[in-house]
């Protein structure tokens, strides 16, 4: 074991967890996974301490597979930051309902997708913030 924390990056783009690995790798130890149906099956195994999450994949989307990943007993706590091209206030609010504790938007700028997992992962109250905004609209 290497010590770093362990981040799940759950996307079916090859291109957008080639580009998460390559940004993350030097600090975190970044699981790339291709499905949801992949990510909750390594989720029995190991618990990672992030989850990035895509919401547009086949089979199983990343809404369904928050909903399933919050249905587990040990993994329910796991922060979740989403990753979506989609830009449908729905499924932002759906996702915050679920406790994530980030939004992206894809392409992702690499230095903000950066800060965003050192926030979440440092235990910045900025979630809260991001939560609290949601829920006014």
């Amino acid at each position: 074991m290497n010590g770093k924390l362990k981040v799940l990056a759950v996307d079916d783009n090859s291109i957008s967890l080639a580009t998460i690995e390559q940004e993350l790798k030097d600090e975190y130890d970044v699981i790339p996974l291709n499905s949801g149906v992949r990510a909750l099956q390594y989720l029995k195994r190991e618990k990672p301490d992030l989850i990035l999450l895509d919401i547009q994949m086949e089979l199983k989307n990343g809404i369904e597979t928050l909903k399933e990943i919050r249905d587990m007993k040990e993994c329910k706590d796991i922060p979740v930051i989403m990753l979506t091209s989609m830009r449908d206030k729905e499924m932002v609010y759906e996702s915050v309902k679920l406790g994530v504790e980030d939004y992206v938007i894809k392409p992702f700028n690499k230095q903000d997708l950066r800060d965003r997992v050192d926030r979440v992962l440092k235990g910045d109250d900025w979630n809260t913030r991001f939560r609290q905004e949601f829920q006014k609209h």
